[in-house]
């Protein structure tokens, strides 16, 4: 209860720490995957997995997800040919929902099931097109279609397959277990707040390393990323709205997993795109923090 009164603080705190200690920030990089991997079993134990269902919701933000992505780059290109914005902005749209994505959502009121659904659905959607779009754009697209598709399922799929699976496993066989797990999902939003730590700490640093020589593309990124980010809310709000959830729709099409969208532009387009996405990281947490302090505040 009391560690519940100080929730809104959580998340500032964070962020602010994550700028103090940005450079130190690397070095405990290594633990993310376990943490991540511990708040989505977590998330996955709360859910009956063998009763998630796609709905219409799901392909309605897939679709502006990759629309928006794939004409945000066509729209950069045919104004002013800088190919940097035009695959940041690109990489940023179509990178995966967050993994944690319900950590903060059903926090706020949305559907646990439906989020963890769109979670899974999500990533894998994005694991299976973005191979097919970077075959087209980048500066390696010579990369062999199946080689670059394995190694982006890898990637993505291994980190959500690896805690569903378990989850699935103790819901048949251990469901008592499953259920002692499930009393601790609470604990995954300060996991959540200690992986943005460590990721926010990540992307100051990147900034640094990367920005000497190319403010102006840096600024330019930097606005598009705050811009896309409300956009991405905004809608994302208004197609859940139709579907009798806004707050899940809001969290799921603008809450992204940047640190795979950094590793994504690094790996397949210009590096410097990936600073859209260190800049996104930043901006909606930002917003998640705005948002956890308003609904702590209207709740007590």
């Amino acid at each position: 209860m009391q560690l519940t009164r100080y929730r809104s603080y959580v998340l500032p705190a964070a962020l602010l720490l994550g700028v103090i200690f940005h450079r130190f920030c690397g070095a405990a990089a290594v633990a993310s995957p376990y943490i991540i991997f511990t708040i989505l079993l977590l998330t996955f134990c709360a859910v009956d997995l063998r009763k998630l269902r796609p709905s219409w919701m799901d392909s309605w933000l897939l679709l502006v997800q990759f629309v928006l992505g794939i004409g945000g780059y066509l729209l950069v290109m045919s104004i002013s040919h800088n190919q940097i914005i035009a695959e940041g902005i690109l990489v940023g749209i179509i990178c995966p929902v967050a993994a944690a994505v319900a950590v903060i959502s059903t926090i706020l009121g949305a559907d646990r099931q439906r989020v963890t659904t769109f979670t899974i659905i999500g990533n894998l959607a994005t694991a299976a097109a973005a191979p097919v779009i970077f075959s087209f754009v980048g500066v390696h697209r010579e990369i062999p279609f199946l080689i670059s598709f394995w190694t982006i399922f890898k990637r993505i799929g291994t980190m959500i397959a690896l805690p569903f699976f378990t989850a699935l496993l103790l819901q048949i066989l251990l469901p008592k277990v499953n259920d002692r797990i499930a009393g601790f999902k609470g604990a995954a939003f300060y996991l959540w707040a200690t992986v943005l730590f460590i990721s926010l700490g990540q992307t100051i640093d990147f900034i640094f390393l990367h920005g000497k020589g190319n403010l102006g593309s840096i600024l330019i990124l930097a606005a598009s990323a705050v811009v896309l980010c409300v956009v991405q809310f905004f809608t994302g709000r208004a197609i859940g709205k139709r579907f009798g959830d806004k707050i899940a729709g809001g969290q799921l099409l603008f809450q992204k997993n940047t640190a795979v969208g950094i590793w994504m532009a690094n790996t397949y387009l210009h590096p410097l795109a990936s600073v859209y996405c260190a800049c996104y990281s930043i901006c909606q947490n930002i917003v998640n923090a705005i948002q956890m302090w308003i609904h702590d505040r209207k709740s007590s």
